[in-house]
């Protein structure tokens, strides 16, 4: 069998306790569509890992650069986490993965624009200029309608599932085409 591309499976599903589920099922995806999928790395800092904090964070780092590296593309889950916004490492990976050219297919990203969701939840006011920004700080709420920060929505594309971002990953890497 020829290789099959490399996805990368970036989010937050590292830290809940069905993880080996999650990752189960977008493994499963991936090789139904010709893929092979990559969970985040934990640095081989299983049970018997001795180590510091320190260098258990730098191995679990190490390993998921390296898993980036050897991707040829990513899916990311862009769901607001612990807030309005995604998983910081997420994003960091997301990132990582566009400046190394690789394309990156998000999901998980709630309906509706960033500045609605800010509003439903922080005192707000427009100024003269039409531009929301937060009651308390004047911080300005990024807006241009859209669903998250312009750098996420700009550098990604996204879908409603990880099924779905998965298949348009395959057909961005001519996966399944006759």
């Amino acid at each position: 069998m020829p290789n099959r591309p490399r996805i990368y499976l970036a989010g937050p599903d590292v830290f809940f306790p069905d993880r080996e589920r999650i990752f189960a099922a977008l493994k499963a995806h991936c090789d139904r569509l010709g893929l092979v999928g990559m969970e985040p790395s934990d640095g081989d800092t299983g049970t018997g890992f001795t180590g510091s904090d320190d260098e258990r964070a730098q191995r679990i780092y190490e390993g998921n650069i390296q898993l980036i590296h050897e991707a040829d593309g990513v899916i990311a889950n862009l769901m607001s986490f612990r807030g309005h916004e995604p998983d910081s490492g997420t994003v960091f990976e997301v990132g990582f993965a566009t400046a190394l050219g690789k394309p990156v297919v998000a999901y998980g990203v709630p309906e509706g624009s960033y500045s609605d969701r800010v509003r439903e939840t922080i005192p707000c006011i427009e100024d003269s200029e039409g531009a929301t920004r937060e009651a308390e700080t004047g911080a300005m709420v990024e807006g241009l309608g859209q669903r998250l920060n312009l750098m996420l929505t700009r550098s990604t594309q996204t879908e409603v599932s990880a099924a779905a971002a998965l298949r348009r990953l395959a057909k961005i890497l001519g996966v399944g085409r006759a």
